[in-house]
């Protein structure tokens, strides 16, 4: 059993910034790619950001040069920066692993997390 505790969400200014936490726990071995999508009322969950465990990195257009993904493999955590904060990041931030094998259990499966809010609004 794996799960995905998500942490740093809240409501901030428009321009402000806040560090999302997602770290992931259980008898994990290994676990591919980490990380966080969104999804806005009434919109279909998208990319934030992903990154592997050798450190690549992907963002989705909206959030280039704004966001910054990182992952501390020893903690199997990752985390979410997320600067020049606008209205329209306002959602739920969701964590998500991918590729994750356990001490038990070879074969990969994909996890995510419950959700963290954050508003942007003044």
């Amino acid at each position: 059993q794996v799960q995905l505790v998500e942490s740093g969400g809240g409501l901030v200014q428009p321009g402000g910034s806040l560090r999302l936490s997602c770290a992931a726990s259980g008898s994990i071995f290994s676990i591919n790619a980490m990380g966080w999508y969104r999804q806005a009322p009434g919109k279909q969950r998208e990319l934030s950001a992903t990154i592997t465990s050798g450190g690549s990195t992907n963002y989705g257009d909206s959030v280039k040069g704004r966001f910054t993904i990182s992952r501390d493999n020893a903690k199997n955590t990752v985390y979410l920066q997320m600067n020049s904060l606008k209205p329209e990041d306002t959602a739920v931030y969701y964590c998500k692993a991918d590729g994750v094998r356990l001490r038990t259990n070879w074969r990969p499966n994909d996890y995510w997390g419950q959700g963290t809010q954050v508003t942007v609004s003044s």
